[in-house]
């Protein structure tokens, strides 16, 4: 026996050791904070340095310095971000991860995000083509000198896919990951296949039943658009199958294939913001807050840094004030996107207005590779496209696009099987893919702005996403504007892109932009009368608005909620603003609240669970076990009234980013017979709620003292990819308990048709912000996982329960305490 000792003590002592050896190379990866460094470029010293708060504060003798040491601390702490952006929007994915990402990769390509973002980059400035070739250079040479080392996403899939590095940044991957945000944020178009795919089962009344208009307004169309697609033969025959399932169900898979799904999905993609002017404020200047709702990432999609250099003049002549700017970057742009100069603050919400528009294209049958326009039949536009693929062959596609723009009816699965794709395809117009898009000179603008009316005319170039705007200046000046195009349509056009519409008539088309002027605003008087401004996605437009922005607003409860809390305190504080911002009050589960507790059921622990609802004060705590039973109940309930109607299938395919609980809302008020079925609404309540305690109870067990929202509802930072590799996913992650759902103030948005983790946070407070015009340097600031994406640095996490918690850090330009310092020498 003592044989079987020594061998396993060797086997145990060499695993020890390759592991040490193992960690030893990963842990050199970790990004070096102090000491000095040459960068090759520069010209002159740049001081870096990092705060009690991990902001990495940038100080340097010209500009386009400060910009090429901001692409040098991207690249240190978010290399692996960088690359793996990078590869989505070119479409290379695939080349390093194999078959499972073709459904991204193909998507990226037909949409020709970065031949796009070529032909933008054109048309900016000699300054902006400055600051992005500033930028993109400290980024390649941080990686060509060996002072940014592989994190170990690259050590891990280097060996597979052939020295994989993260030196290739350009000047055009800049503007294309600009694009990227704008397709996150800009779109309709999810919503608008929504409307195509249920109008094959449905009626127009039923349709707008399931995909109501928003709260006191009439459908944007009065189109049966069921009669209409119907009448055009536009789907598929009865013998195909609508499958929107990978053919590669592994994990990786089925994420490109949700993301592909899913592209264009405005449910949920929502922010807060508010601004308070001095006459209601304690210090007397203006307070604004901002919390930008995105799906939570690990590491985050946002880097706080402060950017400083003195007046001076850039390329082409341009000449500036000084640079003294700080907040939240992108790693991949040289810019802070949401802060604060020394003189001006903004907050950004997703304004949401409609500049994605589907156009059924006929096909020429008799000829094919021909559609049909106003003038007659037309040749699509094709180029071809070579996919490379880790373990197989390339892959080649053939892109087709129309007058209109790309046919994403090839690289979308969820159209196979629903539309004749011998008589039509489906091509997208959108807003951002566009040559004159200027958002970079925008973002670069607003960098230097040191006043409301500064802010104003530098957001007059941003295009897309549209976004809406609030600002406040230390002068006490405050406005509110939305900013971005958004295409005009002409009055005959009676569908208004809320759905397909037929490619083939011209009074689809767009007819020109809004001019900047005409976009919706709210100027400081207004703001004053009231006593603030707030935004949370609802309908912006103020009333007799004369133009069409779009339908597809997100239901009031936010809103409604941040107007109530303002109104209540009337003098508010820096801590007044947190506290808005981690109010977890559900407007949403309180309309629930009523219908729930007349349930009828005989499950043994249905009195419980009653007794709990009538109790619930609508706060989605942690802890709470009512959080817990009407989010699930709600769930159940949804599924039992829809997917009888809609098909399991096209239900699947819909749920999860679409909740649907505003339809669920209206079956219940009208008590609707044929949403309810035979049984009618109480049945249908019932059984959900039956459905629900059996859920709940097979998990937490039958004691409902320890039912606990929390633990059904992590807010889980994803890693791309390993997020969703089993094991990996438990090391890359970040996950922490949070309160919250659809509809609170502090939002917690799960994806309901998630099989394993269906409650889970995905889509969150991305980073909370508030901003004290009075004293600048009392602003805080939170994200939900940490600077670093060095995923054994603790600087990756260091924030996320903090986060979860409500707490903040502290914002400053002159910060108190300096915990380490770096020297960027030519």
């Amino acid at each position: 026996m003592k044989w079987i000792a020594r061998v396993l003590l060797a086997g145990l002592t060499v695993l020890l050791l390759a592991g040490g050896v193992v960690s030893v190379h990963l842990l050199r990866g970790l990004p070096q904070l102090d000491g000095e460094v040459q960068l090759k470029g520069l010209s002159a010293s740049v001081q870096i340095t990092r705060d009690a708060s991990d902001v990495t504060h940038i100080s340097a003798s010209t500009a386009p310095d400060a910009w090429r040491a901001l692409g040098f601390v991207h690249a240190q702490e978010r290399g692996w971000q960088m690359e793996f952006n990078r590869r989505v929007m070119r479409g290379e994915l695939s080349e390093i991860l194999g078959a499972a990402t073709l459904d991204t990769d193909k998507l990226m390509r037909t949409l020709g995000i970065i031949g796009m973002a070529q032909q933008q980059l054109k048309g900016l400035s000699p300054a902006a083509q400055a600051a992005l070739q500033a930028y993109s250079e400290g980024v390649q040479t941080a990686w060509q000198s060996g002072l940014v080392r592989p994190s170990p996403e690259f050590t891990l899939l280097s060996a597979q896919a052939g020295g994989l590095t993260g030196q290739a940044w350009t000047p055009e991957d800049s503007v294309g990951w600009a694009l990227m945000m704008a397709l996150d944020l800009g779109g309709n178009w999810g919503q608008e296949f929504a409307r195509l795919s249920a109008s094959q089962v449905l009626s127009s009344e039923q349709l707008w039943q399931l995909l109501p208009a928003y709260p006191g307004e009439k459908p944007a169309t009065s189109v049966d658009l069921p009669a209409l697609y119907a009448s055009l033969g536009v789907y598929s025959p009865p013998a195909a199958k609508a499958s929107g399932l990978p053919t590669n169900t592994s994990p990786l898979a089925q994420w490109s294939a949700d993301t592909v799904r899913d592209m264009g999905v405005l449910d949920g993609k929502g922010s807060n913001n508010w601004v308070v002017p001095g006459s209601h404020t304690v210090s007397g200047k203006p307070l604004l807050a901002n919390d930008p709702h995105l799906a939570l990432s690990s590491p985050a999609i946002w880097y706080f840094a402060h950017l400083k250099a003195p007046a001076g003049e850039l390329p082409g002549g341009q000449k500036h004030p000084a640079l003294d700017v700080i907040g939240a970057t992108l790693p991949g742009l040289p810019f802070v996107v949401l802060g604060r100069t020394s003189g001006v603050a903004w907050g950004f919400t997703n304004t949401g207005p409609d500049v994605q528009d589907l156009y059924l294209e006929q096909l020429d049958t008799a000829q094919p590779g021909q559609y049909r326009t106003p003038e007659g039949w037309r040749a699509f536009t094709q180029r071809s496209e070579t996919i490379r693929v880790k373990g197989q062959a390339d892959v080649a596609i053939k892109v087709r696009s129309t007058r209109h723009g790309p046919v994403i009816s090839d690289v979308q699965p969820q159209y196979k099987g629903l539309i004749d794709t011998n008589r039509y395809a489906v091509s997208l117009r959108w807003s951002a893919l566009t040559p004159d898009n200027k958002t970079i000179e925008a973002g670069m603008q607003a960098n230097w702005a040191q006043s409301v009316p500064q802010l104003q005319q530098a957001f007059a170039d941003h295009h897309a996403p549209m976004q809406s705007v609030v600002m406040a200046d230390t002068s006490g000046e405050v406005a509110y504007r939305a900013v971005g195009k958004v295409p005009t349509r002409a009055p005959q056009n009676d569908i208004r892109g809320v759905a397909p519409s037929p490619g083939w008539l011209a009074q689809y088309d767009w007819t020109g932009w809004l001019p900047y002027a005409q976009n919706p605003a709210v100027d400081a008087a207004q703001i004053e009368k009231k006593g603030w401004h707030a935004t949370a996605n609802q309908n912006i437009l103020p009333p007799g608005y004369p133009h069409f922005v779009g339908g597809d607003w997100t239901t009031p409860e936010r809103f409604q909620r941040i107007e109530h809390l303002l109104a209540t305190t009337p003098k508010h504080s820096r801590e007044s603003m947190q506290a808005i911002q981690n109010d977890v009050m559900s407007l949403g589960a309180k309309a629930l609240q009523s219908r729930l507790g007349k349930v009828q059921s005989l499950h043994p622990l249905a009195p419980v669970a009653l007794k709990l609802v009538a109790e619930f004060d609508g706060q989605m705590r942690t802890d709470s076990a009512a959080a817990l039973l009407i989010n699930v109940w709600a769930d159940e309930l949804t599924r039992g009234l829809l997917v009888p109607h809609l098909g399991a299938e096209r239900f699947q395919g819909l749920y999860g980013k679409r909740h649907f609980r505003a339809a669920v809302e209206g079956i219940l008020d009208r008590s609707d017979a044929f949403w309810c079925g035979p049984g009618a609404c109480p049945a249908q309540t019932s059984a959900a709620l039956d459905r629900a305690l059996d859920r709940i109870s097979a998990s937490m067990g039958s004691d409902a003292k320890k039912w606990r929202w929390g633990a059904w509802h992590p807010a889980i930072s994803s890693h791309k990819p390993f997020g969703k590799v089993p094991y990996l996913n438990a090391l890359f992650d970040v996950r922490v308990e949070s309160a919250g759902d659809l509809f609170t103030v502090n939002v917690g948005q799960y994806w309901a048709n998630e099989k394993k983790t269906p409650f889970a946070n995905r889509h969150a407070a991305s980073m909370r912000a508030v901003y004290d015009l009075g004293q600048p340097d009392q602003s805080v600031f939170i994200y939900q996982t940490g600077q670093s994406g060095h995923v054994l640095d603790p600087r990756s996490r260091n924030m996320a329960n903090r986060w979860a918690e409500g707490g903040y850090l502290d914002l400053q330009q002159t910060p108190q305490t300096v915990l380490h310092r770096m020297s960027l020498l030519p």
